[in-house]
C-alpha cells in the first residue's frame, strides 16, 4: 500500500491539468509558431530556430503542471525569450490561449467561444518532460548559438585564438551524450 501511495504521488507531480483533457480538444490553431520577447538571448538560442508544432501543444497538455507566478516569473527563472503561441479549442467551446517556451514554461488564459475572457485567472505551468523533449530536438540550434557566442568572444580577445573551436567541440560532445 505504501509503495502504491509513493507511486501515485510521483505520478501526480507530472500529471497534466485535468481541466484541459487532450481527448476533448476540438482544434489547435498555432497563431505564432515562433515569437521572440524582450528576454531573447541569442547566445543561448535564436528564436528563429524554435518553432511550435501541434505535436508540442498536445505533449504540453498531457504533461504540464501548474505553478505559481513567483515560480514562473522570468526574472527568477531561466527563459530563452522564445515562445510559440496557440489557441486550443475544446469541444465544450472553451478556448485556451497558450504561450509555450522550449524550456517547458507555459502561460495560459481561458476564453469562451466568443473570445471573451472567462473568470479563470491566467495560469502558469511548467513541463519538464516538454523541456527535455524540445531541447533534445534543438541540439543543432543550441550548437549554432554556442558557435556564435564563442566566435564572438574569440574575436573580442576574451578567449585565446583557437579556443572557440576547442570549447565548441567539447560542448557538442557533452550535448550529444545519451
Amino acid at each position: 500500500v505504501a509503495a502504491l501511495a509513493v507511486a501515485a504521488a510521483a505520478f501526480s507531480v507530472h500529471a497534466a491539468d485535468g481541466r484541459y483533457p487532450v481527448t476533448y480538444v476540438q482544434k489547435v490553431e498555432i497563431t505564432h509558431p515562433s515569437h521572440r520577447s524582450a528576454w531573447e538571448n541569442k547566445d543561448f538560442l535564436d528564436c528563429d530556430d524554435v518553432v511550435l508544432t501541434e505535436e508540442d501543444v498536445f505533449y504540453a497538455l498531457r504533461h504540464m503542471r501548474r505553478i505559481s507566478w513567483k515560480s514562473y516569473d522570468p526574472e527568477n527563472t531561466d527563459t530563452t525569450g522564445c515562445e510559440g503561441k496557440t489557441l486550443v479549442t475544446f469541444k465544450n467551446g472553451k478556448i485556451l490561449a497558450m504561450g509555450i517556451e522550449p524550456t517547458g514554461r507555459i502561460s495560459t488564459g481561458e476564453f469562451d467561444a466568443k473570445m471573451k475572457p472567462t473568470a479563470s485567472p491566467p495560469s502558469f505551468y511548467e513541463c519538464d518532460p516538454c523541456r527535455q523533449r524540445k531541447m533534445a530536438l534543438l541540439k543543432d540550434a543550441l550548437h549554432r548559438a554556442d558557435e556564435r557566442r564563442l566566435k564572438r568572444l574569440e574575436a573580442e580577445g576574451r578567449i585565446p585564438p583557437g579556443e572557440a573551436e576547442v570549447r565548441l567541440k567539447r560542448s557538442k560532445a557533452e550535448r550529444d551524450k545519451p
